[in-house]
């Protein structure tokens, strides 16, 4: 079943994340702290204002989920406000050259990349989806993204965009098939956007 995620959820949403953080594989292996990887790709899509957060729950729980922000300027604004300054007071800015994943993840945290001007302008909105090995291949991915693009698209974005590893193939076929088409690519990654009008 499809439903708004909660708060309540981010512990297995994190765990979703973790699982699923590798281009799509576990990196449960990459990281010393477990929860850092969806601190940062999760949770202000899940609590903050502006976002759109969708999870899929099966018999055994919460197995994936499609978030999405409505305005990628007012989420980035919103999380300098709301989200950043705790999980700036808990984790160090390990400085320009990170050496870890987790202090990658610190330095994203201390100095929060944005997508480029031109493509926000274009497709304001942005989203991401994780899903888990056990419920992949059913066309539930599909399903929450529609169901996505439709509540972005109902309440106001004009546009959508992401971004997608230049190595997963098999994701960007899937967003191809959604209608989505490649924007820019920047080192190893592709944004792509589809319009919502």
């Amino acid at each position: 079943m499809i439903r708004t995620a909660t708060a309540n959820d981010l512990d297995v949403l994190y765990e979703v994340c973790l699982r699923t953080g590798a281009a799509g594989s576990d990196a449960s292996d990459r990281f010393e702290n477990p929860r850092i990887l969806g601190q940062v790709y999760v949770g202000p899509y899940v609590v903050l204002d502006g976002c759109v957060p969708l999870t899929y729950e099966d018999h055994v729980g919460a197995a994936g989920y499609a978030l999405g922000a409505i305005d990628t300027d007012s989420f980035h604004s919103e999380c300098e406000k709301n989200w950043w300054p705790s999980l700036r007071a808990k984790y160090p800015d390990p400085g320009p050259a990170p050496a870890t994943y987790d202090q990658e993840l610190m330095s994203h945290i201390h100095r929060p990349p944005r997508p480029p001007q031109e493509v926000v302008a274009g497709y304001p909105a942005h989203l991401h989806i994780d899903l888990l090995p056990r419920i992949q291949g059913m066309g539930l991915g599909r399903e929450m993204i529609t169901r996505l693009l439709e509540e972005l698209r109902s309440r106001g974005a004009s546009g959508v965009h992401l971004e997608v590893d230049i190595n997963n193939q098999r994701a960007i076929g899937f967003y191809e098939h959604l209608g989505f088409g490649t924007l820019i690519i920047e080192g190893d990654v592709r944004i792509m956007g589809r319009s919502l009008v």
